[in-house]
């Protein structure tokens, strides 16, 4: 875990972000904070030249448009050409007939190296029963059951995000018990961890350890933060957890 996050570091990837206008800030200093570059670029115009500058590619359909949509197709393409990691994060994908349409179209075209979601994004993805509220996933069930049946049916591996995290790859099934449920305060926690997943991918380790090193840091990271006297609620939190994102694994387990 510590190799690949030190293999981000010493490369800083550029990392071309199709994601949504609510996160941008959060995402943009929490990726930079952790060692790698972002850019944030939706125009379908630029959209093949930035992802050919870039090292991975984040898809995230958090607040979609139509003309997002084609963009995001376009990166996704020419990230796949170009042989770097997308990473497709469906926010909100059950909640609109739109979102669900769209985010079928960026799959019949793009291959993800990961799909990264809530249980509830994910299930909806290969039509198991879950509920969920607006982009929230309020079920319960097998979510291992969902991460195996997301890497069969799309060739990828799967990363469902909740109080235990579950990586499914070709070879492996992870979970991961780091983080604290004061990110499920933060808007855009989600959506920062699949910012650092892509950077994570863009390294020569084993899928395994990339998404592993991805979300236990990322959970740690949240541990060390929340654990500051000076953090009274999500707001104080923000800046200290953005801090942790920048220290190395054994700084976190030592806190």
């Amino acid at each position: 875990m510590d190799q690949t996050i030190n293999k981000v570091r010493k490369k800083t990837p550029l990392i071309h972000h199709l994601t949504n206008q609510v996160v941008m800030n959060f995402t943009a200093n929490g990726l930079l904070s952790f060692g790698a570059a972002p850019v944030m670029a939706k125009a379908t115009e630029e959209a093949q030249e930035m992802a050919s500058l870039a090292n991975g590619v984040l898809i995230n359909i958090g607040t979609l448009t139509a003309p997002d949509l084609n963009a995001m197709i376009v990166a996704g393409k020419t990230a796949n050409e170009r042989g770097i990691p997308v990473v497709l994060d469906p926010v909100g994908v059950a909640a609109t007939p739109f979102r669900t349409k769209a985010v079928k179209q960026i799959l019949d075209k793009v291959k993800p190296a990961a799909i990264k979601g809530n249980a509830g994004e994910l299930a909806h993805l290969v039509e198991i029963p879950w509920e969920t509220k607006g982009v929230e996933s309020i079920g319960d069930g097998d979510t291992e059951e969902i991460a195996r049946k997301v890497r069969d049916v799309y060739g990828t591996t799967a990363v469902i995000t909740g109080k235990t995290d579950i990586i499914c790859t070709e070879n492996d099934l992870i979970r991961n018990d780091t983080g604290h449920p004061i990110l499920t305060k933060v808007t855009g926690a989600g959506c920062l961890l699949g910012s650092i997943l892509t950077a994570c991918l863009t390294t020569d380790d084993k899928v395994e350890e990339q998404a592993l090193a991805a979300v236990k840091f990322y959970g740690l990271a949240a541990e060390y933060a929340a654990s500051s006297k000076e953090v009274t609620g999500p707001g104080t939190f923000i800046p200290r957890f953005i801090d942790a994102l920048s220290l190395n694994i054994d700084q976190l387990e030592r806190r």
